[in-house]
């Protein structure tokens, strides 16, 4: 398959997740939505639903999972909502979801994430923000990989963060085992792995119909920045030498997953960042935006796969 020069779309950092939907029939597609009970993830199976698919919410939360979904028929009129419990840090948990799951998958959003935690460790020692925001979720993607394979022209989406631009992932003591602990530096470790997997499981899965694409969904008030205070928020917006990141409303951070996941223009397309509804530029030193080519890197994302298998066994 010829690689296509960049993606653009008609979309902007300003679209919503509806607009980006608008026209789209998801009529009998099957969609799963990491950590759906707050934040983009609402948003992200809300519209989903509304184009007609049937969505799974995954969540920690099983009480306020069905809330979300309660309110999403209530909105939208589909029925095909449905909750599971997944906790992405609990192996077990995780074995347990995808041993649930029956019939295809059309559409997984690897959403879920945590935020800039205090040093915190899983059971097995991992450093919880690696564990939760890739590990998990590469369990996950890699154990509903028949299930994607069976729906033909499957999609993955990996949401992923600006904040990749502050750290590779650090090979040599991914767990802070031997350095001193930074939650923004565990942070953007984790986020540079999401899109690393996305390079990976594109190429590895390409024979199966299954794309992989990252994103950044943008600067949103969410429960995500729960670990951090809106001072520091402020500061990691903002700069001596450039303009503050403006914010987004909740409905247009989740536009980005919705184009990934929905979009024609992106059929076929696999192993990308995107930012504002459009494949990102290569960062340059200083700039905000843009994709670290450490995070595209096709040997990182290979020697970070093999890293992971070995991690879980």
């Amino acid at each position: 398959m010829a690689t296509p020069g960049r993606i653009i779309t008609p979309f902007t950092a300003e679209s919503t997740a509806a607009e980006v939907a608008v026209g789209v029939d998801l009529g009998g597609r099957r969609v799963v939505v990491t950590g759906a009970s707050s934040g983009i993830g609402v948003e992200t199976a809300r519209v989903l639903a509304g184009a007609g698919a049937e969505v799974t919410l995954a969540v920690r939360d099983v009480a306020a999972g069905r809330r979300t979904a309660d309110d999403i028929v209530a909105g939208t009129g589909n029925k095909e909502i449905h909750v599971a419990p997944l906790d992405l840090a609990d192996r077990a948990s995780v074995a347990a979801f995808v041993a649930g799951w029956d019939g295809p998958l059309h559409i997984l959003v690897n959403n879920a994430g945590v935020m800039a935690t205090p040093e915190l460790r899983t059971p097995e020692g991992w450093e919880l923000q690696f564990a939760t925001n890739h590990l998990g979720h590469f369990a996950v993607a890699s154990g509903l990989r028949g299930a994607l394979a069976a729906a033909g022209g499957a999609r993955v989406v990996s949401v992923s963060s600006a904040a990749h631009l502050r750290s590779p992932v650090v090979f040599t003591d991914i767990h802070f085992r031997e350095r001193a602990y930074d939650p923004w530096l565990a942070y953007g470790q984790s986020k540079t792995a999401n899109v690393l997997f996305a390079v990976e499981a594109t190429r590895r899965w390409a024979g199966d119909g299954i794309t992989v694409n990252a994103l950044m969904p943008g600067a949103i008030v969410t429960g995500l920045q729960r670990h951090v205070d809106a001072g520091e928020l402020d500061r990691l917006r903002g700069g001596s030498s450039t303009p503050a990141t403006p914010w987004k409303s909740v409905e247009q951070g989740a536009a980005t997953s919705v184009l990934l996941a929905t979009s024609p223009l992106l059929d076929g397309i696999g192993g990308r960042y995107f930012e504002d509804c459009n494949e990102a530029l290569p960062n340059t030193p200083g700039a905000r935006g843009g994709v670290a080519a450490y995070a595209l890197d096709p040997a990182a994302a290979a020697r970070l796969w093999d890293v992971t298998v070995d991690t879980l066994g």
